[in-house]
């Protein structure tokens, strides 16, 4: 008896985590990489990352994969686990979002597996302005250097055009 309580404490010890942050589906950000991205980009905007659901609603089951997909994303998402006072990042799974067509492909969890595992899902509507959203901050943010070196390109221009030239009356 005394062996079996302490198995089902243990089971409950190494479980009662994972099934935490699984049952609270809130990760500390998502990765995402794809076309138009240079290397990824961290996300931590909340209706992409508070809940399990937010790319794709599971519990209406898969679908047939499609034909063409369209561009796709590869999304990470990631929980911040503190071991003492030092983060660490812990990747929770992996998958394939296409906003442009409503699809997701559910590669699956990083250290284990599930029933979803390696199935196509209809992507949730809700995602789809976030996701946009952060596609097109992105792409501001990327042509602010060049902005500013545009600035700085004017500005000299515009001082040497004010510079006073010499003429060959000026000459001693």
């Amino acid at each position: 008896m005394n062996r079996k309580r302490f198995a089902f404490t243990l089971a409950l010890v190494l479980l009662i985590p994972t099934m935490v942050v699984f049952a609270k589906g809130s990760f500390s950000y998502i990765t995402v990489k794809g076309p138009g991205i240079t290397g990824e980009i961290n996300v931590t905007n909340p209706a992409l990352t508070q809940d399990f659901f937010a790319f794709a609603d599971f519990a209406q089951g898969e679908i047939p994969a499609p034909a063409d997909p369209g561009q796709g994303y590869q999304i990470v998402r990631v929980y911040v686990e503190y071991t003492g006072d030092k983060p660490k990042d812990v990747p929770f799974d992996q998958l394939h979002y296409y906003p442009y067509t409503g699809y997701v492909f559910y590669d699956g969890l990083v250290k284990g597996s599930s029933e979803y595992d390696g199935k196509w899902y209809t992507a949730n509507p809700a995602a789809e302005a976030p996701f946009r959203n952060v596609l097109v901050q992105r792409a501001l943010l990327a042509w602010i250097p060049f902005g500013v070196l545009l600035v700085i390109l004017i500005w000299f221009a515009a001082a040497y055009n004010r510079k006073p030239k010499k003429t060959m009356d000026d000459r001693p």
